[in-house]
């Protein structure tokens, strides 16, 4: 038996594994208790025998830093994250965490080493980038005091930089126009309407197949998204549960769907092919994914040529949410449709934009208010008996 779990209190437990043989030829055993219920310890223990499997096994008292944020990394984000957000903090922890802070021994870890790490990365990196590094270093931590390494976390001790706000750029319906003009004998276009037209992200375009259309409906169900890693394209489930969705289409995206649909079927057809509900709604001459990378460069050539620098293809996401805020689209129905985890932070990303109606809201609310009364000067002296004046001034 490679594992054991016994309770030795009400709500503790006692996990026991064998972990291979000493230099010394010993079997090596491991302790560690866990609180809480046994199905705590049962997760435990499997997370244990499988660092075991993957090699990444070090007894908690000589756990460095750098055993921590791999252990981190194979036993929870790679089955709790996307693949494309593991490669993202795998990134950062070979890049730079490691280098810079793998050596120490994880109980030696302090938050005097972590600030001074992160003033001198500060040097080189932007705000935002070594924001990034702390969030990724406090969450390793934070695991580190789940499975009983260190009593405290060390990142909470720490004043990590403030990210500094990324810039948002969105389009006018006029810049709409001139992007649409600009890229509509490209092939590309059905693409680029699409997005602004639905605020999907480009992984979620990409991964789009027929069966997830319904024309008839006027919706659209995110069911999949395609990612390029290590320079290979692969499928993979939306990123989070709000991420899978169904978003409604508007008619004009439903009728240029319905007859994109027809023209694809016409080319399938001169290549002897015929199209399914598994094919992809976007794909190259051959029915194969587009290339993420391609997509964007394309994009950048063809706002360059509309003369709207700056644009990025996932500011068409941005954009479709400016125009939904400012067309009086609720906060919450946005929120639903970009698939954020929260209604508050879609006020949180377009606070600007927000912001800057105020002034109309306050247009609308003047229109339906009456002038004040002002005693001492009797200017606006307005007469209001009872409830019915004042439904006069809503007429």
């Amino acid at each position: 038996m490679r594992g054991s779990i016994r309770q030795r209190g009400k709500s503790s437990w006692q996990i026991q594994i064998y972990a291979g043989a000493g230099p010394d030829g010993k079997p090596r055993r491991h302790l560690e208790t866990v609180r809480g219920r046994k199905g705590d310890a049962q997760r435990r223990l499997t997370e244990l025998l499988s660092s075991l499997d993957k090699g990444i096994y070090t007894p908690p008292g000589k756990l460095t830093v750098a055993d921590l944020l791999n252990q981190w990394l194979q036993g929870y984000v790679r089955t709790n994250c996307s693949i494309r957000t593991m490669e993202g903090y795998q990134a950062i922890i070979e890049k730079r965490l490691i280098p810079a802070l793998g050596h120490h021994q994880l109980k030696h870890l302090n938050q005097q080493m972590i600030q001074a790490y992160y003033g001198k990365a500060c040097e080189k990196l932007s705000s935002r980038t070594v924001h990034h590094q702390h969030w990724v270093l406090s969450q390793s931590l934070k695991y580190a005091v789940r499975q009983g390494y260190l009593g405290r976390n060390p990142c909470e001790l720490v004043d990590p930089p403030s990210p500094q706000g990324k810039s948002m750029r969105t389009l006018t319906q006029s810049e709409v126009i001139d992007l649409l003009i600009s890229a509509q004998d490209n092939y590309h276009y059905p693409v680029i309407y699409m997005a602004v037209s639905s605020g999907l992200r480009r992984a979620e375009l990409l991964g789009l197949r027929w069966r997830d259309i319904d024309i008839a409906s006027r919706l659209i169900s995110v069911n999949q998204t395609l990612y390029k890693s290590h320079g290979i394209c692969q499928f993979n489930l939306p990123k989070t549960k709000r991420s899978g969705r169904t978003v409604a289409m508007t008619s004009k995206l439903a009728e240029f769907l319905g007859e994109y649909r027809l023209e694809r079927e016409q080319l399938y057809h001169q290549l002897g092919k015929t199209i399914t509900l598994d094919d992809l709604v976007f794909s190259n001459v051959e029915g194969k994914p587009i290339d993420p990378s391609v997509l964007s460069h394309n994009f950048a050539k063809i706002v360059k040529r509309a003369g709207l620098e700056n644009a990025r293809f996932h500011d068409l996401r941005h954009t479709f949410a400016s125009l939904m805020l400012q067309h009086g689209a609720k906060p919450k129905v946005i929120s639903e449709a970009l698939g954020h985890a929260s209604v508050a932070f879609t006020m949180d990303v377009y606070s600007h934009i927000i912001e800057g109606m105020q002034s109309e809201a306050m247009a609308l609310l003047d229109e339906v208010l009456p002038p004040g009364k002002n005693g001492a000067s009797g200017k606006n002296n307005v007469n209001l008996t009872s409830k019915e004046d004042i439904k006069l001034t809503e007429g």
